[in-house]
């Protein structure tokens, strides 16, 4: 057996060539699939290609030199039910951000701008008119989360069966009606008149999903459905100790209840039967389980099989870490940098800028302002520094933008690309700060600034989520339509393949995306449901 928590394993032959479940991806739900099963009593061998489990969910120290354990691909958690957390007895420990955000009113050069939090100021951008507005707003949508949520950990409901669920007056038929059979766009406009308030709103519907708010697809609402019901509250906290810790703390309750996690080992084939080929080292090895659950995207899965692939939609984001020697100080002398920086930092995000930027990678161009938001881990958990960068000040920030469609890195030089998606995405933040971003860079043992870029294809190509989309596809509702089967376990849980022995356990399973450990514990479910 090998097992790897935190680094590269020393690999042994595993002994067995059949078990009762083969898990493909060491991912957080991977882990919490095998967390479920292997308390169920079954034998699980997890397979991942890495050396490293976590997937997506990891950190590392990105900078030589640097004793910073920085979130390097997810950072926030909200959907992650604590019913997994409780079941599987894992320790991860979720710390709830002070402010829920800030955003600099572009119109005045950042100036004044929108805080959200303990003290709001609807009226610092010309917007006390929203107030009533957005709150009336949020708490609608709030009573509709807080009925849906216990149903993510349950075997789906039809629509219909759903809306009668959420739908008991008059006020929730109306918010269901606008949040999932209308584009959210009318909703948004409806509830507030200001450009910069109805950008805020409209960010939640937009990051990670390549979508015009008025798409009548409604991609963006089922992407604001999932940003707003995690915990019944729509809460995002920071996982204490970095993303990795959550995975950590998965593995190892995995790993403590008999579950055989393989690191290092890359799956080369998958055979309907539940037969699956991995090279481990040197050696082309073979295990058979009786049911195969996959965490990687529905497209790696017919690569696996050896059949054709659908089209996957594509990723849209790019995401850049940094390290900086203290906060950056603001052009809005109203607003303290714990103020601005300690929730969701939205910069060109109006709606009429959320707009533009769509039409323009439409086009093919990288937006210009780029619409981004930053979120700084070390304000509310400071144990990812090290003791000297915590004493000298230092801060992390990790930066979101947003309508940066895999298209644009397409049969494209992904280096060069990368650069000037890094220079958009410091542009922006430049445009509302009081001194530039670069400046504030902290140096690695190199001398070199300590700013990381993610693209779409370091996605693909790292952890092979296709076309970067960190969804593994398009998002879905979190119910059937009233004609679709749900005659077995699979189609009941969400998590079915072509092929009855093959389950979905990752983000491409229906009520998957984001860290959450719903695919997993779906997944797992469905295998025990005999």
């Amino acid at each position: 057996m090998a097992v790897t928590l935190t680094g590269r394993t020393d690999r042994v032959r595993p002994t067995r060539t059949d078990v009762d479940v083969v898990i493909v991806g060491g991912g957080h739900n991977g882990l919490v699939a095998a967390g479920y099963l292997a308390r169920a009593g079954r034998r699980v061998r997890l397979l991942e290609r890495l050396d490293v489990l976590g997937g997506a969910a990891v950190s590392a120290r990105v900078f030589p030199g640097v004793d910073a354990n920085l979130s390097r691909y997810s950072y926030l958690v909200s959907l992650l039910p604590q019913q997994i957390i409780d079941d599987l007895g894992a320790d991860v420990r979720l710390a709830h951000r002070r402010y829920s955000s800030y955003t600099p009113d572009p119109a005045t050069g950042g100036r004044t701008g929108l805080l959200i939090g303990p003290s709001s100021n609807f009226a610092a951008i010309g917007a006390a008119g929203d107030e009533a507005g957005f709150a009336d707003f949020y708490r609608r949508i709030a009573v509709l989360a807080r009925r849906i949520w216990p149903t993510m950990t349950e075997p789906l409901r039809r629509r219909a069966d759903l809306r009668e669920l959420v739908c008991t007056d008059a006020e929730s038929a109306r918010t269901w009606a606008e949040l999932i059979e209308s584009p959210i766009a009318a909703a948004i406009t409806h509830a507030v008149g200001n450009d910069l308030v109805r950008g805020v709103m409209a960010t939640d519907a937009l990051i990670g999903t390549f979508a015009a708010l008025d798409d009548p697809g409604l991609a963006q609402n089922v992407c604001f459905l999932y940003h707003l019901i995690g915990g019944g509250t729509g809460d995002w906290n920071v996982p204490i100790g970095g993303m990795g810790a959550v995975t950590t703390a998965l593995a190892r309750a995995a790993a403590g209840v008999g579950a055989e996690l393989v690191t290092g080992a890359e799956v080369t084939g998958i055979d309907p039967d539940g037969a699956v080929y991995y090279r481990l080292g040197d050696d082309e090895q073979r295990v058979r389980g009786d049911r195969v659950l996959v965490g990687c995207a529905p497209a790696e899965l017919a690569r696996l099989l050896g059949e054709p692939a659908a089209p996957t939609a594509p990723g849209a984001q790019v995401k850049v870490n940094l390290l900086l020697r203290r906060l950056p100080r603001l052009r809005d002398a109203t607003v303290t940098g714990e103020q601005a920086f300690g929730g969701t930092f939205h910069i060109n995000e109006t709606l009429t800028q959320l707009t533009a930027a769509h039409e323009r990678a439409t086009a093919g161009a990288i937006p210009d302002p780029l619409p981004c938001e930053i979120y700084c881990h070390s304000l509310t958990d400071p144990s990812i520094l090290g003791p000297a960068l915590r004493a000298s000040g230092a801060a992390t920030l990790t930066v979101f933008g947003l309508h940066t469609p895999h298209g644009l890195l397409t049969g494209r030089d992904p280096d060069a690309r990368r650069d000037e998606l890094t220079a958009a995405v410091l542009a922006s933040l430049n445009s509302v700060l009081a001194e530039p971003i670069q400046d504030l860079a902290y140096r690695d043992a190199n001398g070199r600034a300590c700013i990381e870029t993610k693209t779409t294809a370091d996605l693909d190509d790292a952890l092979r989520m296709t076309a970067g989309n960190i969804f593994h596809d398009a998002l879905s509702w979190p119910f059937l339509d009233d004609d679709a089967p749900r005659d077995t376990p699979a189609h009941r849980w969400g998590v079915a393949t072509a092929h009855e022995r093959i389950l979905l356990c990752g983000s491409g399973a229906r009520r998957g995306g984001a860290v959450s450990g719903l695919g997993g514990h779906n997944a797992a479910m469905a295998a025990l449901d005999r």
